[in-house]
Formats: structure tokens, sequence, C-alpha cells
């Protein structure tokens, strides 16, 4: 059994990798800087899964988690507040643990708020990513997942390929996102370390992001609320099961040398009016529109080339979106007593 330290752990795809991993019988250090971009309840949920500890704990405060400057372990699971960002921290995480893998998940998210705030994405996304190379480094830990992003491909013609040209990033968070890659390039060349680059594709799935459309479009569907919808809906995305993107990102830990490899639907895109009728069929509720400007940052359409996947990985998407979108809403019904409360 190995142990993993997870950054971003109290995040989406954080903390199902964390979950995935102690199912295996590993160990997991998970940090997290739990910053209140989203309500941080819906973190907290997350961290409270992986403590097995009741929903009962959640507090009533969006922007203030409950485990903030808290370290707290269950069996073989330790979360510790900690960010990336801070150097001096990163060494001594490395210095009191011993570690067989790095999964970098900790980022700043979303394109339109990077628009407004590049430097929050420059310094989480790149120099956060520095700090943990570094210190991985000085440790000798040799592998390193590191998460990227399919938004790298914005203007490239589909279905989008690794070996694309992706100098010209159009947003500043596309640009973060190239800037730890290349470092992450670098750091393999000077250091021989083993390096797996994932450009994930629209991820999906229970307790995920309320800044994404999927928990945001059955919230307000549910509530009456207007949805705003940035174009006509015909804009369609290569949806991403987060158990298919678990499997995937588990299976790039194997040695690799340097990669950047696709995670995504496998060129199946969903328009996102369809995913709107799928879930006022599923709640047996009509969705009203408040149609806004297509945003110049977005993408018209997103689908990954998977080939390189299927081939270094043996992985393939198995969950179909009409599949993801039912286990998705049964979540959110389940958990609508408390999620009626979360801040979007």
């Amino acid at each position: 059994m190995s142990t993993y330290l997870i950054t971003g752990v109290a995040g989406f795809i954080g903390s199902h990798t964390a979950r995935a991993l102690l199912d295996r019988g590993h160990t997991v250090v998970g940090i997290d800087e739990l910053n209140d971009y989203y309500d941080v309840r819906l973190k907290d949920h997350r961290l409270c899964g992986l403590l097995g500890r009741p929903e009962s704990g959640l507090g009533d405060s969006p922007r203030r988690s409950e485990f903030l400057e808290r370290t707290e372990s269950c069996d073989r699971f330790t979360f510790l507040h900690r960010d990336v960002v801070d150097g001096a921290a990163m060494t001594d995480l490395f210095g009191e643990y011993s570690f067989d893998a790095v999964i970098n998940l900790a980022a700043r998210a979303g394109v339109r708020y990077s628009v407004e705030h590049p430097e929050v994405y420059a310094s989480t996304n790149v120099s956060g990513a520095v700090n943990l190379l570094q210190a991985r480094s000085k440790a000798g830990v040799k592998k390193y997942v590191l998460a990227s992003s399919s938004s790298l491909y914005a203007g490239a013609p589909i279905p989008f390929r690794e070996d694309y040209d992706v100098n010209r990033p159009l947003s500043p968070y596309a640009a973060s996102k190239l800037g730890a890659e290349a470092m992450a390039a670098a750091f393999h060349h000077l250091h021989g370390i083993d390096v797996s680059v994932l450009r994930y594709f629209t991820v999906y799935g229970p307790a995920s992001r309320p800044d994404m459309s999927p928990l945001r479009f059955l919230k307000w569907i549910d509530e009456g609320t207007p949805i705003t919808l940035y174009g006509d809906g015909s804009q369609s995305r290569d949806f991403t099961y987060i158990d298919d993107i678990v499997a995937g990102t588990l299976a790039a830990l194997s040695p690799l040398g340097y990669e950047v490899i696709n995670l995504g639907g496998g060129n199946r895109p969903l328009a996102i009016r369809d995913m709107i009728a799928g879930f006022e069929e599923a709640l047996g509720k009509s969705a009203v529109i408040d149609q806004q400007p297509f945003h110049a940052g977005d993408m018209p359409s997103t689908q990954a080339d998977i080939s390189k996947a299927k081939q270094l990985l043996n992985w393939e998407p198995s969950i179909l979106p009409e599949e993801g979108f039912r286990r998705t809403v049964e979540w959110y019904q389940a958990n609508r007593s408390w999620l009626k409360d979360i801040r979007l």
C-alpha cells in the first residue's frame, strides 16, 4: 500500500479521488486552502464524508469552513489546512510525511472569474505548483500527477488532441494551466521526475462544484429560480462523469515519463439545452430561462480525442451522460435538505 498527497482534497475531484484511494487500502494525506470561491459548506460536506463525520457538522457560513486551521484524521486519511502558495509549509509537509506520489488537484477554476482576478490564478495555479514541485524534488518523490484543463484548446479544431499548439490561451485560467504544465515539463527535464498531465473535460457528478452548470441548473429548476443561460444553449460539452475521471487519474499514477493526456467523454458532446431538458424531466419541473449573450471566454464546443488515454492508460469513459446525470439528480434529491441553503 502507498501513501499519496492530494492537494485540493476538499474539492470535487480531489475528494472523490481520495475516497477511491482509501477504498483501495492506501493512505491519503489531503491538503486544501478552503477558499470561499464557492460556498465552503459543500467542501465541508466532502471532508465530512472522508472523515466519517455526520453532515450535521456543516457550519452556517458560506465563507468560513469549519475545518480552517485544523488537522483531522480518520483511519488512513489525514486532512491538513494548508495552502500550496505557502512554500515553507509545503517544504515542512514533505519533511513530515513520506509520499509515494503527489496528485496536484489544487487550483483556482473558472474562466469568467479569472478574467477579473488573473493574479489569483497565477498565484495558486502556477506558483503553488512550483512550490509543490520544489518540495517534491527535495524529498525525492518520483511521481507527479497534475490536473489541467480542456480550456487550453479554446479556438482549436475539434476533436481536441494533445499534440495541438495551445500556446495562445484565451483566458487567464487557461494561461495559468499552461504555466503549470510548462513548469512540470521543466522539472521532468531537469530532475527526471515522472509526470502525468491530465486535461480534464467538464467533470460532473454528485457533490460537484456549485459554480458549474449541472448543480446550478438542478437547484434553479427545482426552486423555480431563472437559469442564467449564456447563449442559446446549443453550445456543447464533452461531459465526463466523476467516477471515470477518478479511474483515469489513478491509472495515470503508473510510470509514464512525461505525458499530457486527455480525459474526456470520448467525443460524445451534449448540448447545454439537452442537459436542461433532462433535468426538467427528472425533476418534473420546467426551467425558467434568463438568456444572456454568449460569453467571449466560453467555448462553443468541447470534444476530446481520447485515443492516447486508451493506449497509455487502457482508459475510456464507461458512464454515459444519461446515466451520469440520473445519478447526479438522485444525489441532489437525497441531499436537498441542506443543499437548499448552499449559495450559488
